[in-house]
Order: C-alpha cells, then structure tokens, then sequence
C-alpha cells in the first residue's frame, strides 16, 4: 500500500501537534491538507498544506483516506459521522465527544463504513506506562489491587482555550482527566463497575468544574481512586502531573509518567526507567521528547489502516473513558455511587 494522505481538522494546539507529527515522523504518511480554526492557513503555510475552507472540503477530497480530528470536541462525533460517510479512517483527539450516546454513533458509522476509529490516549505510548504495563503483564508485582491515579496543573483555566470554559463542552475531567481513566482502566485490564465522586470549582464564578475526587470499583474487589485538580497553588506536589501508585499483591509501581518509574518489593525501590524531559521553556511543545509519544500513536494508526486491523486504541475504548467521566459528575450531582455499564 502506497503513503496514507492524511488531513487534519483543526489548527489549534493539537492541530500543529499532528501536523509536526504526520510530517516529520510517521512513515507511510503523507499530510495533505488542514481546515478549521483562524490559524489553519498559518498551519498550512507552515507545513506547505492544502488550506480549505470547510470540513466539508476537507473530506470530500480524493487525496486523503484518513483524518485527524483534533478540532473542540463538541464537534468530534458530526465530523467523525461524516468522515466515515466518505469512507475515511479517523484519529480522533480525546475526549471522544460530550455524550455516549455521540460516542456510539462515531462508532456505529465507523463500523458501518468498515474504517478504523482511534481514539488519541498517548499516555499508552509513553516510555513510563508502557514500561508499567509490561510489568504487570509479566506478573511482576502480581494481580493489580488498587490504583491511585492523580492529574494536578496550577494553571486552571488560564492555560486553556477559551472554548474549553463553556459548561456545555462538559469540563476538565472530560476534557483532560480521561487520560487517567483511561490508563487506570488499561492497567487494570477491566472495566470499573461503579463510581463515587466530588466534583467542585473553588473558585465560585468558574463555569466548569475544576477539581474531581472519584472512587471507582473493579471486578474481584479491586478500586481505583483519581485526584483531577486543576487549581493546585503553584508549585504544585512534585511528581502529581500525570502520576500513578499502583499495589499489586506482591509488590508496587511508583508511576510519574513525566518522569520516573520505580518498582517496589522486599528488597526496595529500583529505579526501572526514566522519561526525559520535555523542554517546554526551550524546544517548546514540538520538542522531540514530547513528540515520541505522537510519532508510536501516529504511527500504530498508520500502521493499523495499513495492516487492515484495528488499532490499539478503539472507539469502545474512547468511549469507556467517556462514560466513567460522565458516570463521576452524575455521582457528584446525586450525592450517590453510580453504577457503570460495560456493554
């Protein structure tokens, strides 16, 4: 099979984020155009891309068999419904979308269509949760117990898009959160049954919610337990970015996916592997060390169109992560656990 054309939906931070990735670093891939948002013809002249005016455009051209969605994800599941319409692979940026019932239409067109839908979770390619998975995988710290997962940034809202603010876009554990759920649930291995959870804003006149405890319950007795804070004073707690403490029955993972990862047992703590840093003051977010982790999803997409299979990463999966999130502000409504379906 010759290169796979790609497009990208959406010029934002992501947007350049695929672009620099399609481009520099994915084989067999072939970036050819870019819409939506005011800096798509900047991204386009940038990357020397095809700048059309709609998505509508976008899609309709024969040059391209797949699409990276990385516009709000408000609009993720008409795109992604008509992307699959056209007979186009898709690569959609996390959250899936705002509703289940968006996330299992995506993925009725994509099946329909017979085209694959990814859905972007990079942290199941980065260094320190791979090393984590292989781990448990091989039995190293035996049947997984519990997992304590945390997000904690100290730039709230400040450091996000202004769309991002609007309730309807469904807040930043949807938004940013499903990383971790999505990670708590692939080291599990399972599905969670149910969720009891706070989600609140400290600061009153906040649209959206801002911080989200969760206790979540698995299979065999296991649990769970997530900290998705995004208004930790600064400096914040060392080691908390996108971290993981996770007991199995014979030993610990000590997880800072933006750092280290340390194994536990009787005999103490091994330094196991340790994620370089990104050099956000420097090289900025198109570092390399920041990228690897869009060149391996980038690449297992390509790959997947190409070897005629599904990705790593599916709709279903996507839409999981959807419904625990969504599963968690129902809790912090009613005051009450939340049972979770897994069909």
């Amino acid at each position: 099979m010759d290169e796979i054309g790609i497009g990208i939906v959406g010029s934002g931070f992501m947007g350049r984020t695929y672009a620099e990735a399609f481009t520099k670093y994915v084989k067999y891939a072939r970036l050819v155009a870019v819409t939506g948002g005011t800096r798509a013809p900047r991204l386009a002249a940038d990357y020397g891309l095809v700048h059309v005016s709609t998505v509508e455009e976008l899609l309709a051209r024969r040059d391209i068999a797949a699409v990276a969605v990385a516009s709000p994800h408000l609009d993720h599941a008409r795109t992604t419904i008509m992307a699959a319409a056209r007979g186009l692979h898709v690569l959609v940026e996390k959250p899936m979308a705002t509703t289940e019932a968006d996330c299992s239409a995506m993925i009725e067109a994509c099946e329909r269509a017979g085209v694959n839908l990814m859905v972007a979770q990079t942290q199941r390619f980065r260094l320190v949760n791979v090393t984590a998975r292989r781990l448990i995988e091989e039995g190293r710290i035996g049947r997984v117990l519990a997992i304590e997962e945390t997000q904690m940034d100290t730039e709230g809202l400040a450091g996000q898009p202004a769309w991002q603010a609007r309730a309807e876009c469904g807040g930043l554990l949807l938004a940013h959160g499903v990383h971790n759920l999505d990670r708590m649930r692939w080291l599990m291995g399972c599905e969670p049954e149910s969720v009891f959870a706070r989600s609140m804003a400290y600061t009153p006149a906040s649209p959206i919610e801002m911080s989200t405890m969760a206790l979540f319950t698995f299979p065999r007795g296991t649990m769970g337990t997530f900290w998705c804070e995004w208004e930790c004073p600064p400096p914040g707690f060392p080691r908390s970015a996108s971290a993981a403490r996770i007991m199995g029955e014979r030993g610990l993972l000590d997880l800072d996916a933006y750092g280290q990862l340390r194994l536990g047992n009787a005999a103490g703590w091994t330094v196991v592997c340790e994620q370089a840093l990104i050099d956000w003051r420097g090289q900025g977010s198109l570092d390399p060390v920041r990228m690897a982790a869009y060149q391996a999803q980038g690449q297992e997409f390509v790959d997947s169109i190409r070897e005629g299979r599904p990705p790593s990463v599916t709709g279903r999966d996507g839409r999981a992560c959807v419904r625990m999130a969504l599963a968690a502000y129902k809790s912090s409504q009613t005051g009450q656990p939340v049972a979770l379906q897994t069909a």
